[in-house]
């Protein structure tokens, strides 16, 4: 019996299952870890649905696809994924695609003809919440309630998060060397693909990554090491501190918030708050658009809250 998920495809192709490495090349190819996760599950999902379920990105042959496959494939994604998501597998699509095409295994024609589908016009809110100034002004009390330098640290987490809007990700790959004490400029190397840019740390969020730094010490190495259960930072046999992973940074915020009694946030909040911020407070759009790093002001857009204060 044809299994009821799987497209309807035009009957004279025949999609085989191989162990053709494409879908492995263009993983390889991403940079960012985060990156690759995602896309294998993009892929995975894609190469279920033509194989009805008999087949995910490794196995699958990407290069007997042709474009009313790639067609069909985004006309049932449509039916089940929001805009930004349909189009983010289509990327992932065009990706292996592309692989295919470099290792030989299509011909530039048959690459062309695959790739030449449309993305989903649309877009979406982005998701999340925007902190107020109470909520931020009780995490920052939660954290100093702290005994020990676990406390100290987390409120330094906190500031350079909002007011310096770094990614999770970006925040644990910071050094002490990146970090300027006389002017608070803080470099974010090799960001969200591979963009380096420099932010800035002022006011209350520097006082408070100074107090950290007083209980770290000058040792080169990671900017925030973990603090274990008997308030002793972590360090590496070398005397360096051991660099904190971006689900202990998620895992904190969620802890401070409970103290603190403040509804259930995410990381990527506190930089949605700082890019909708510093729109309100009239920055412009470009300016802002390169202190978070984003790729486009489009991007940054979508995270501006003013029209919606127009509209109240």
């Amino acid at each position: 019996m044809p299994d009821p998920h799987a497209l309807d495809l035009p009957a004279e192709t025949t999609l085989s299952t191989v162990d053709d490495p494409p879908a492995l090349v263009y993983l390889a190819g991403l940079t960012s870890p985060h990156s690759r996760r995602n896309m294998q599950r993009y892929l995975d999902q894609i190469a279920a649905l033509l194989s009805g379920g008999q087949a995910d990105a490794r196995t699958f042959d990407w290069s007997a696809l042709r474009f009313p496959h790639v067609q069909a494939v985004r006309s049932r994604l449509m039916q089940d994924y929001a805009p930004a998501t349909v189009n983010g597998m289509l990327s992932a699509l065009r990706g292996v695609l592309k692989a295919a095409w470099r290792l030989g295994l299509m011909s530039a024609e048959d690459y062309q003809r695959a790739i030449d589908v449309e993305n989903v016009k649309g877009e979406t809110l982005p998701a999340g919440r925007d902190l107020a100034e109470g909520e931020m002004r009780a995490l920052v009390r939660a954290c100093l309630e702290v005994a020990g330098p676990a406390g100290v640290r987390d409120a330094a987490i906190l500031g350079l998060l909002y007011t310096g809007g770094l990614r999770r990700a970006e925040l644990v790959k910071v050094t002490l060397a990146d970090y300027d004490p006389d002017s608070g400029q803080l470099r974010v190397i090799a960001g969200k693909g591979h963009k380096d840019r420099t932010v800035y740390v002022s006011n209350g969020a520097q006082d408070a990554l100074h107090d950290w730094l007083h209980e770290r010490g000058d040792q080169p190495g990671p900017l925030f090491a973990p603090v274990n259960k008997g308030g002793n930072i972590r360090y590496e046999s070398d005397g360096t501190p051991v660099a904190m992973s971006a689900q202990a940074i998620y895992s904190l915020l969620k802890k401070r918030a409970e103290a603190a009694g403040v509804k259930d946030f995410s990381p990527h909040d506190l930089r949605r708050t700082f890019v909708g911020d510093l729109l309100d407070r009239g920055v412009d759009i470009v300016t802002v658009q390169k202190l978070a790093g984003h790729a486009s002001v489009t991007t940054t857009g979508r995270y501006d809250r003013r029209p919606e204060q127009v509209k109240q």
